[in-house]
């Protein structure tokens, strides 16, 4: 699922293509995508308005338009947008152009918004969980697709003493399964997790109750550093992630534990592996000396 940095990525991207566009037309051929609406009334709203710019909250993209509306988008498991010129042919919509849009991950197209310049924003889907809704811009943060959400991680006026009362929250929970909840800090995933308690020497089963001082400076250091880098690096497309220009990210290249189960452990002077073990229904990566489930 794309996480934060995933989700930010896209975001930038859009934020630079779609201000002073209007929508022309809407199109879909699985229309359960849309929430909250039947997609005829999703097109009614939509079309003939102008897109003003696009914001993040947690892993929703939220692309804000004239007239007080606001589309939300979350790519759940395997989506992403993608921005260029298409045609329908053939009962499918192809890229006009030669380029990374016609990578096969880009191919399941089951959204598209027809926009002024004559191009198209798509919404590629896999399998098919993505999920689109329409909210009057001014209720956001009171739509219950927000509402629940945790602090925002990269916030300035996220301090320490701000992620200590996050996490104090589920006193006794392990902080691999903290991190994921959403309702505590927002758009932290299974990735981004696995890098941050890597570099913080912290095992994914270590109760927070149990997680000292300086562990918990680690983890808000390091959280921030990854999530960061995962952005400088264009997101993470080890699986189906693709930025609006159809592109992959880098941050797969970067991984210390992530999906390299077996593996001598990258940090220097450890002769550790990499070990995964389900943690709370989530898989996770971790290296057999250096993160200590106690102390």
């Amino acid at each position: 699922m794309p996480e934060l940095p995933e989700v930010q990525t896209t975001v930038n991207g859009l934020d630079k293509i779609l201000p002073g566009l209007k929508i022309k037309g809407v199109w879909s051929d699985w229309e359960k995508m849309v929430k909250d609406h039947s997609f005829s009334h999703f097109k009614k709203e939509v079309v003939g308005k102008k897109f003003l710019g696009a914001k993040r909250r947690a892993k929703n993209i939220l692309i804000n338009m004239s007239r007080g509306k606001t589309i939300l988008i979350h790519m759940k498991m395997t989506g992403h947008l993608l921005y260029g010129k298409y045609q329908y042919v053939g009962g499918r919509w192809l890229p006009v152009e030669k380029g990374p849009l016609n990578d096969p991950f880009n191919r399941f197209i089951h959204f598209v918004f027809i926009l002024s310049n004559r191009k198209h924003l798509v919404f590629c889907d896999t399998r098919k969980f993505g999920k689109i809704t329409l909210i009057e811009t001014a209720n956001l943060p009171h739509s219950p697709h927000l509402a629940h959400l945790g602090p925002e991680p990269l916030e300035k006026k996220f301090t320490i003493k701000n992620f200590i009362e996050c996490l104090n929250k589920r006193p006794n929970g392990k902080i691999k399964q903290v991190l994921l909840d959403q309702t505590i800090i927002a758009g932290i995933g299974n990735i981004y997790s696995d890098e941050m308690l890597f570099l913080s020497k912290i095992h994914p089963e270590m109760r927070v109750c149990d997680m000292s001082n300086i562990k918990i400076k680690a983890l808000y250091k390091t959280m921030k550093v990854v999530l960061k880098k995962g952005i400088l690096f264009g997101g993470d497309s080890m699986s189906d992630y693709r930025n609006v220009n159809g592109e992959k990210g880098a941050f797969q290249e970067k991984h210390n534990a992530y999906r390299r189960t077996g593996k001598k452990c990258p940090l220097k002077n450890c002769r550790g592996v990499i070990l995964r073990k389900m943690v709370g229904g989530r898989s996770s990566h971790f290296c057999s000396t250096h993160q200590k489930k106690h102390g």
